[in-house]
C-alpha cells in the first residue's frame, strides 16, 4: 500500500479538502451565497447583507459603498454533510474543509476571476433565475473551460418574479453547450418557494423556519406531483450518465437497480471529467437551498488529489515537462496568483500550494528570478482578517507576508526543484487617462502608490508620456480607473485629478512591405554606422509580434543582432498613424552592412528603429479600436429605442431575446461610442434598463472615423 499523500499533522486530509470559487455575472448573487455558506458552516454567526455594506467578503470601502465585488476574497470554512432530518451543524471539527474564493462579476475586474480560476479545483457558477445566461456568465464559463475546472451550477434568485428554473437550464445548454443536469430542483418559485426536490434520493427538502434564517429543514417524502417531476429528472440524469460513464451504462443496460450511491459515484466521475454539470436551484437571499448545495460541492467537486498533477516546465529548458503531484511529502511548489497591499501587514502574496509544504523560516526560490526568499510569516486569509499559521500544506491557499521580488504568476519552489508553472493570462487594457497629483505632497507619494497598485493588478498599467510629462494610467473600463483613483485617496492619501478617459487604440499593418535604413554619421573621430534591411508582414489577429533573424554570411556581425531586435521591438511601441502600439506583426531581419570601426550596438538599434518606421508606413497601416460586447436588459416597450440608439453608436445588433416582458439586446459596439451610455440608456428606458459590456476584439477603425481622429495632424 502506498503512503498517504497527506501529512498526519494537517487538520484536514487532502481527500477532504475542496478549493472552490464562486463566480457569475454581476448581481447574480455570488457574495450573498458566500455569506450564507459562511453562516451555515459556522464561520460567521451573523449574516451580513451586500445592500447594507456588511458582507464578509466585500470588505473594501469601495465595495461596500457600491454594493459590488471588486477584488476576489478568500475564506475558509468546514462542512459536514446534511443528515436526513436536521439542523445544520457547526463546522468546528467537522470532516470537510472548504476554501472559497468569492470573485467579482463586473467585467472591469475580470482579471480577478482569471487568476482565481487558475488555482482553483472547482467552481460554483451562479446564474440568476430570471436573467439566465448573461455576458459575464459566458466569460466566466470560457475561463473555466480554459483551465478545465469542474463546475456546479447554482440557479439563484428562484424567489424573484419571473424566475424560471427550466428556462435557465435550457439557456445553459444552448448558449454554453454544457451538459447541464438538475440534481436539486426548486419546489415552487417566487413567493411560494419552499425547498428542493432531491433528484438522486427522490426526497423533498423543506425549509420551514424563515425566522431562524433557513438553518432548519426537513427531509420528507415527495408528493405525487413532485414524484412525477423527480422521476422525469432522474431518468434524464441516468441517460446522460449512461452516455459518459461505463459503470452506469452497464447497470442501465442490464436493467439492474441503480442506487443513489451509484448515481453519486457516476455523477462525481462525470463532473470531474467535465462531461456533466450538476444544477442546483435555490435562493440564497431567502436562505433556501444553500446547505444541499454545500453537500453537492463535497459530493461532486474534486479534492486536490482528484485533479491532474500541476504541470510545468524546466526554467532552463521549456521543452522539458515537470510535474508537481499533490503530496505533502513531495518537493514544495506553489503559484503566486495574487498580490495585495495590506495597511496593517504590508505586502501579501497569495499562493496555492500544489506539492510539498512550506513553514515559517523556510527558504524558497522564485523560478523567474532564481533568487531565494525567506518565509518570515505565513497567514491564513479570512477575507480581510489574518490568522498566523506555522505550515502551509499541499492543496492549501494561504498568503506569505513581505516577499520583495515576487510578481503575479511566479512559481515558488524548493531548492533543487526546477519547475515553472504556467502563469494566468490577462487581457490588455482598453481605456486610459492622464492622472496628476493635486498637491506637491500628493506628487511625492503618487509614483510609489501607482507602482504598488500596478503590482497588484496585472490589467492596470502605468506609463509616462515623455512629450507632455503626463502620467498615463490604463485599465479595463471607466469603473476600473474610477476605483483606482478612489483607492489612491483612501489607502495612500493621494488626491488626484484626471483627464477624460481615452481609448487604448492599437495599430497594425494590412500588407507585407520592406524597410531599409543606413545610419552614417561622421563628426570627427569615431563615427556611427548601422545598416539594416528588414521585411514586415501582418500576423493573424491576436498572434502578436514574431521575429525571425535571417542574416547569413555576416552582413551584420553577430554581436549586433540583439541590438537590431531590440530596436525593432522598441519601434513597435509607437505606430505611424497616431503613435499607438503596433500589434500582430511579423518581422524578418534580412540584411544590412557594417563598418569595422564606426559600427556599434547603438547605431544598429537606431537603424532598426528607422527601418521599421519605413516598413510599417509602406505596409498599409491600420488603426484598430476595441469593440465591446454589450448586453442591455430592457422592458419590451423600450426595446426599439435602445436598438436605435445602439445603431447610432456604430453598433451591430447580434441577438435579441425576450422573456417574461424583458428583452435582452446583445450588440457589438466600439468602445469609443460607449462613453456616457449609462445616462442615455436610463433616459431612453425611463430608468428601467440595465447594461453590461466586456471587451470582445479589436477591429479596424472605419475611414470616416479615422479621418476625424487624424484631422488635427493635417
Amino acid at each position: 500500500m502506498s503512503a498517504s499523500p497527506s501529512s498526519p499533522e494537517r487538520a484536514f486530509p487532502l481527500e477532504r479538502t475542496r478549493n472552490i470559487g464562486i463566480a457569475a455575472h454581476i448581481d447574480a448573487g455570488k457574495t450573498t451565497l458566500t455569506e450564507r455558506i459562511l453562516f451555515y458552516t459556522g464561520a460567521i454567526h451573523k449574516i451580513g447583507e451586500v445592500h447594507d455594506g456588511q458582507a464578509t467578503t466585500d470588505w473594501m470601502e469601495q465595495e461596500r459603498a457600491r454594493g459590488i465585488t471588486i477584488t476576489s476574497a478568500a475564506v475558509t470554512c468546514g462542512w459536514t454533510q446534511s443528515e436526513e432530518v436536521g439542523v445544520y451543524k457547526s463546522a468546528a471539527g467537522e470532516p470537510h474543509r472548504v476554501n472559497i474564493i468569492d470573485t467579482p462579476g463586473h467585467v472591469d475586474f475580470t482579471a480577478e476571476v482569471e487568476r482565481s480560476l487558475r488555482v482553483l479545483d472547482g467552481v460554483v457558477v451562479v446564474f440568476c433565475g430570471v436573467a439566465g445566461v448573461q455576458p459575464q456568465s459566458e466569460t466566466v464559463w470560457r475561463q473555466a473551460d480554459k483551465y478545465r475546472v469542474p463546475r456546479i451550477i447554482f440557479v439563484n434568485k428562484m424567489d424573484r418574479v419571473g424566475a424560471d428554473f427550466d428556462a435557465v437550464v435550457a439557456d445553459v445548454r444552448e448558449k454554453l453547450g454544457a451538459n447541464a443536469q438538475p440534481v436539486l430542483l426548486p419546489i415552487g418559485s417566487q413567493d411560494s418557494l419552499r425547498g428542493q426536490i432531491d433528484v438522486v434520493n427522490l426526497k423533498a427538502v423543506i425549509y420551514s423556519d424563515d425566522d431562524l434564517l433557513g438553518s432548519t429543514y426537513e427531509v420528507t417524502e415527495l408528493t405525487d406531483e413532485q414524484l412525477e417531476i423527480a422521476t422525469a429528472a432522474r431518468q434524464s440524469l441516468l441517460e446522460a450518465l449512461a452516455d459518459v460513464d461505463d459503470e452506469i451504462a452497464n447497470l442501465y443496460l442490464e436493467e439492474a437497480e441503480i442506487l443513489p450511491s451509484h448515481i453519486k459515484g457516476g455523477l462525481r466521475r462525470a463532473t470531474l471529467a467535465n462531461a456533466i454539470v450538476p444544477v442546483v436551484g435555490g435562493a440564497a437571499f431567502k436562505n433556501k437551498g444553500v446547505q444541499y448545495l454545500l453537500d453537492a460541492v463535497v459530493d461532486y467537486l474534486p479534492s486536490p488529489l482528484e485533479i491532474p498533477a500541476a504541470e510545468g516546465t524546466s526554467s532552463e529548458d521549456a521543452t522539458v515537462a515537470v510535474e508537481a503531484p499533490a503530496d505533502d511529502r513531495g518537493q514544495f511548489c506553489a503559484l503566486a496568483f495574487k498580490l495585495w497591499s495590506d495597511k496593517f501587514v504590508g505586502k501579501l502574496v497569495f499562493i496555492r500550494v500544489y506539492s510539498g509544504t512550506v513553514s515559517k523560516g523556510d527558504k524558497i526560490y522564485n523560478s523567474r528570478t532564481g533568487r531565494a526568499e525567506r518565509i518570515g510569516r505565513l497567514i491564513q486569509i479570512q477575507s480581510n482578517d489574518h490568522t498566523d499559521i506555522e505550515t502551509c500544506y499541499a492543496g492549501d491557499i494561504a498568503a506569505i507576508v513581505g516577499p520583495k521580488n515576487v510578481r503575479t504568476g511566479d512559481t515558488l519552489h524548493a531548492d533543487g526543484f526546477d519547475i515553472m508553472l504556467e502563469p494566468p493570462a490577462f487581457p490588455d487594457p482598453v481605456i486610459s487617462m492622464a492622472i496628476e497629483p493635486k498637491t506637491t505632497a500628493d506628487s511625492d507619494r503618487l509614483s510609489d502608490a501607482l507602482a504598488r497598485l500596478s503590482d497588484e493588478d496585472p490589467t492596470f498599467v502605468v506609463s509616462r508620456n515623455e512629450e507632455t510629462g503626463q502620467t498615463i494610467v490604463a485599465g479595463m473600463g471607466e469603473l476600473h480607473l474610477e476605483i483606482i483613483r478612489s483607492r489612491l485617496e483612501a489607502e495612500f492619501s493621494v488626491r488626484t485629478g484626471a483627464g477624460k478617459p481615452q481609448i487604448a487604440y492599437r495599430e497594425a499593418i494590412a500588407a507585407p512591405a520592406g524597410g531599409e535604413y543606413k545610419l552614417v554619421k561622421q563628426t570627427g573621430g569615431k563615427g556611427q554606422y548601422g545598416h539594416v534591411v528588414l521585411r514586415v508582414a501582418p500576423n493573424e489577429r491576436g498572434k502578436g509580434f514574431t521575429f525571425v533573424n535571417r542574416i547569413v554570411g555576416g552582413e551584420i556581425p553577430k554581436e549586433f543582432h540583439a541590438a537590431c531586435e531590440a530596436g525593432i521591438r522598441e519601434s513597435l511601441s509607437n505606430g505611424v498613424i497616431l503613435g499607438y502600439p503596433v500589434v500582430d506583426i511579423h518581422v524578418d531581419l534580412v540584411g544590412g552592412s557594417s563598418h569595422e570601426v564606426d559600427s556599434n550596438e547603438q547605431s544598429f538599434k537606431i537603424a532598426a528603429i528607422l527601418a521599421m518606421r519605413d516598413a510599417v508606413a509602406a505596409a498599409s497601416p491600420q488603426l484598430l479600436e476595441p469593440v465591446m460586447q454589450v448586453a442591455v436588459e430592457v422592458p419590451d416597450e423600450h426595446q426599439g429605442d435602445i436598438i436605435g440608439d445602439l445603431n447610432r453608436r456604430r453598433g451591430r445588433i447580434a441577438e435579441v431575446d425576450s422573456r417574461a416582458g424583458l428583452s435582452q439586446v446583445r450588440a457589438e459596439v466600439p468602445m469609443a461610442e460607449m462613453f456616457g451610455y449609462a445616462t442615455d440608456m436610463r433616459s431612453l428606458s425611463k430608468g428601467r434598463a440595465s447594461f453590461s459590456m466586456e471587451p470582445l476584439r479589436f477591429e479596424e477603425v472605419p475611414a470616416p472615423v479615422l479621418d476625424r481622429l487624424t484631422a488635427h495632424l493635417v
